[in-house]
């Protein structure tokens, strides 16, 4: 299938080159094979298959990607392709949701205005004690549609029963990285049966989905356990992702248990030697900051979710500028309490200027930045647990084995949303990259492209 959007204003999220431009973005068989603006000129260069800018295009898996060829010459070359007019809206990346559980729709609404430890307690964990496969798999649905509708094309869900998850994000068409999750106790049991599972499920559709191993916490599960996820995802080359330092009450429960803090146990056990996503992260030292980024460890950072239990506000800004590889993530319903994106890039920058009583600090192209390149970087280069999918760069890569998310570059994967810009509440646009982090809203998405398919949902 072939794909030209033209005349839209294109934010492509690249290192270099203007950060939006009116113009085309075209795409074949879920890769995308033109980046041009209106006066005539190329974007970005064309990548080769193997994550490299090429000199004078590049053949990935038989289709071809020219460095300057111009909309006139693509078109009269692809007479077959679908032309969308772009006219009076914005095309960028598909957003990257580095944090979710998509099948907590079930208990939106249910139980707010509670602690942390008493929500989870006398509520949430009793709730989903009662829940089935078949209920995960109707909660993810609502959930990963929501996301659909709003821009978001990834997401890292962390819950159990993932493998029926996984089923649900591949009938929708949705990227998914399935993270079956424990924590001590019965869940433990069940959660090794729903890795294999989902492993099997995400070798089945690898374009769209892979896994990771989810421990809860550091203080719901026990060493013995933590140590039990390292070795197996080590086992199937895969990630972790896990909750980091949400509450002071989890660090305090951590240094009576172990003297150290939640950052410093999970390090001694290990978990930060394979790739992680670190979830919240609010109450961190400096010496926590100085592991996250010599571990290469992500950092999911969930604002609304954060501000709604009084978690407190993580350091982003601090970590951001130590070089750590901070993305956005929505948590879940029953958190937060939507799974909208763009209203959580909003709340991190607002929340990130109100906490530093700094209006500099997470600029908008900042944030944008978390939702689309961040969120992508955290997932490039991990394990998928499917064999021949080589990644770029290096070794094998989950959530679209082999190919790049997050920007709209020659050479990367179709993951491409379009926004409607004529609402009121966008007039006058001005500056593109604020507009889309202080004015724009998940409602504004127009169309959803998930692997250059045209996602209806």
């Amino acid at each position: 299938m072939k794909t030209l959007i033209k005349n839209a204003v294109v934010v492509p999220m690249t290192e270099t080159g203007p950060k939006y431009f009116t113009g085309s973005v075209a795409w074949e068989d879920g890769v995308i094979v033109l980046v041009a603006a209106d006066n005539g000129d190329a974007i970005g260069g064309a990548a080769d298959c193997a994550g490299v800018v090429g000199g004078g295009g590049a053949d990935c898996d038989g289709i071809t990607i020219s460095r300057a060829v111009s909309v006139e010459e693509w078109l009269a070359a692809n007479s077959d392709a679908q032309i969308i007019d772009g006219t009076g809206k914005l095309v960028m990346p598909g957003l990257v949701n580095t944090h979710a559980h998509a099948a907590m729709t079930l208990v939106r609404n249910a139980a707010d205005d509670i602690p942390l430890m008493e929500w989870l307690e006398k509520h949430i964990w009793p709730f989903e004690a009662g829940l089935t496969a078949d209920d995960i798999a109707r909660g993810a649905r609502i959930g990963f549609t929501e996301m659909l509708r709003g821009g978001t094309t990834t997401a890292v869900d962390m819950y159990w029963h993932e493998a029926a998850i996984g089923r649900v994000a591949r009938e929708l068409g949705i990227r998914a990285v399935l993270c079956p999750s424990f924590v001590d106790g019965q869940r433990m049991v069940e959660f090794e049966g729903d890795l294999v599972r989902s492993l099997e499920v995400a070798a089945a559709a690898p374009e769209l989905l892979s896994v990771r191993i989810a421990p809860h916490a550091a203080y719901s599960c026990s060493e013995e356990n933590l140590r039990r996820a390292v070795k197996l995802a080590r086992k199937y080359d895969i990630g972790i992702t896990v909750h980091v330092s949400e509450t002071l009450d989890e660090q305090r429960i951590i240094r009576q248990r172990h003297g150290c803090t939640p950052t410093e146990y999970l390090d001694r056990l290990g978990v930060f030697d394979v790739p992680v996503i670190a979830a919240h992260c609010v109450h961190v030292t400096e010496g926590d900051m100085d592991i996250l980024l010599a571990r290469g460890v992500t950092v999911a950072h969930n604002p609304q979710s954060n501000m709604k239990i009084a978690s407190g506000a993580a350091p982003v800004a601090r970590m951001l500028e130590r070089g750590i590889n901070v993305s956005l993530g929505t948590d879940g319903a029953a958190s937060n309490n939507d799974l909208d994106m763009f209203d959580e890039m909003r709340t991190a920058s607002l929340l990130g200027k109100h906490t530093a009583a700094d209006p500099l600090v997470l600029p908008a192209w900042e944030v944008l930045r978390m939702a689309t390149v961040n969120g992508a970087r955290a997932l490039w280069g991990e394990g998928c647990g499917v064999a021949g999918y080589e990644s770029t760069p290096g070794g094998k890569s989950g959530a679209g084995c082999g190919r790049f998310t997050g920007t709209i570059e020659m050479g990367s994967v179709a993951d491409v949303i379009m926004l409607d810009t004529g609402g009121a509440h966008w007039q006058p646009v001005g500056n593109v990259v604020n507009a889309l982090i202080y004015s724009a809203k998940s409602s504004d998405v127009v169309a959803t492209w998930v692997n250059g398919r045209l996602i209806d949902c």
